[in-house]
């Protein structure tokens, strides 16, 4: 088994950070700080990702992907928000049976990604992250939005195979990421396998996750401070470790540079101040690489649920 160490990034941390993504169009890193509502952008530089800019894309969000007509959409709030080149953002569809305060045990987006065909999926979960809370939706090509799953707690990381028949999602909550097989033509989940249980694992539980170009699995571990890489078949390959920081929360690819995301959210001050990296972005040379985030090729406009 391999061992790695990652390095801290340059920029600045973010309260509760997630979701980096290599946007291959913007040749730019992107991910989000979920609580304080902000897109993030940085330029890779050798090891290092510089800040380029931060927009502000809801009251949460969740997760963003690149829009092939230009800009980002966005997992914000209870529903899917788009944000323009120029950092303007429009609420597009506000999710039914999702939504509701904080307080009142409300939902919100959590974690996705688009398919190959670049089919949008976002998955939720409730803010007291209560057991059977979360969905997956997927937004398609012709603008609808569908439920793929229920039933799920903290609907997390999502990825698929190099060859689109396998699909990948974690759920934080049940301490699991399934193996699915994916139809792509249809953008459709079928029968599900646990490949990875974190029940009895001290190391933490699975939170983001990406796929590399020889199809292996990398989840960042919440409570782990690492990344681990495990084959198709569940078979543990290489741990990335993550000094000082208690919660890694995602991870993904620019070439050979694996970008780790972390966060400092719900750490009191004595942890806070023990974890004085905890919300940076990270990077490590893997000795792999993966794939830039697929776009999402639908409408931007004239979004409706169906029921």
């Amino acid at each position: 088994m391999m061992r790695l160490q990652a390095t801290p990034a340059s920029p600045r941390p973010a309260e509760h950070g997630e979701g980096p993504i290599w946007d291959a169009a913007a040749g730019e890193l992107v991910w989000v700080d979920i609580t304080a509502g902000l897109v993030r952008r940085g330029r890779v530089q050798g090891d290092d990702v510089l800040d380029v800019a931060a927009h502000r894309g809801g009251d949460t969000v969740g997760f963003v992907v690149p829009a092939a007509a230009g800009g980002w959409l966005l997992g914000a709030g209870a529903g899917i928000t788009r944000l323009t080149a120029d950092g303007e953002a429009h609420v597009l569809i506000e999710l039914t049976g999702e939504g509701g305060s904080e307080e009142l045990g409300g939902t919100r987006m959590n974690d996705g990604g688009c398919d190959r065909a670049g089919r949008f999926f976002g998955g939720t979960m409730a803010f007291d992250e209560r057991p059977g809370a979360g969905t997956l939706y997927r937004l398609d090509l012709d603008g609808t939005v569908s439920t793929v799953l229920d039933g799920l707690t903290v609907s997390n990381g999502l990825g698929w195979s190099p060859d689109d028949r396998t699909g990948y999602l974690s759920d934080s909550g049940a301490k699991v990421v399934w193996a699915f097989d994916y139809d792509l033509d249809a953008g459709t989940f079928g029968q599900r396998r646990v490949l990875l249980d974190f029940s009895e694992d001290p190391g933490g539980v699975a939170d983001g996750l990406t796929v590399d170009d020889e199809g292996c699995l990398w989840t960042a571990l919440w409570g782990g401070g690492q990344v681990r890489r495990y084959s198709p078949d569940g078979e543990l390959l290489a741990v990335v470790d993550v000094p000082g920081v208690e919660n890694t929360t995602s991870c993904a690819f620019a070439g050979d540079l694996l970008v780790i995301s972390t966060s400092r959210h719900g750490l009191d001050d004595d942890a806070r101040a023990a974890q004085p990296d905890a919300g940076r972005l990270f990077t490590v040379r893997a000795g792999v690489s993966g794939p830039p985030a697929n776009p999402y090729r639908g409408p931007l406009g004239a979004l409706s649920q169906v029921r």
